[in-house]
């Protein structure tokens, strides 16, 4: 038995198909949007057709943006000689939150994974290969998730610029700022060590 009416069946269905929300958040989304006037559900309407209208991928590095190339590609302030290689667009905003980094970026879409059946073809490495080779790069930064996927490409691509003779880093892994050795598990403590750094 349907206990709502068909609208908002239909838009508790489309909530719950985004991911992280289960079907009680769906609900609760559903009924927030109804009890909005007007012009603020339209608002948000709006903004959600503009985005998917507007939005697109950068054709230089692949980040999410509305003019093409995007802003940090065409930016006179970015060192042009660096390209740090993250797995999707969130990972650039974790990166610009630091305000650590000057460098361009490499966005791979996704990483390569056997077993969900992604290999070498299906991310961004040819295009990354085709930048290094043409830019005047000095570095890559291999800054790909520390799991298996991770690992696997931050290898792989290694592996591919070896060759080139460009200087390829990765991203130190650790414990975290504020966490205590007891709790840390093997493979994060092994991580520490290996990247440790001189002070």
């Amino acid at each position: 038995m349907n206990y709502y009416a068909t609208p908002i069946a239909k838009l508790i269905e489309e909530f719950s198909k985004l991911p992280g929300i289960g079907q009680k958040t769906a609900q609760r989304l559903a009924f927030h949007i109804l009890s909005l006037p007007q012009e603020r559900a339209l608002e948000l309407a709006r903004a959600i057709k503009e985005a998917k209208e507007k939005v697109k991928y950068c054709s230089n590095c692949g980040n999410l943006t509305d003019v093409d190339p995007c802003n940090i590609c065409t930016s006179p302030q970015r060192d042009k000689g660096f390209i740090c290689v993250v797995e999707n667009p969130r990972d650039i905003i974790a990166i610009e939150k630091t305000r650590e980094y000057k460098g361009l970026y490499h966005v791979l879409h996704g990483a390569i994974s056997p077993m969900e059946g992604i290999g070498p073809e299906d991310i961004k490495i040819k295009e990354l290969l085709q930048r290094v080779q043409k830019g005047d790069i000095k570095e890559v930064i291999l800054a790909t998730n520390p799991n298996i996927q991770g690992e696997a490409t931050a290898m792989y691509i290694s592996k591919l610029l070896k060759p080139l003779g460009i200087k390829t880093t990765r991203l130190a892994h650790g414990i975290p700022v504020g966490g205590d050795l007891e709790y840390a598990d093997e493979v994060t403590l092994a991580r520490a060590f290996e990247g440790r750094q001189e002070i």
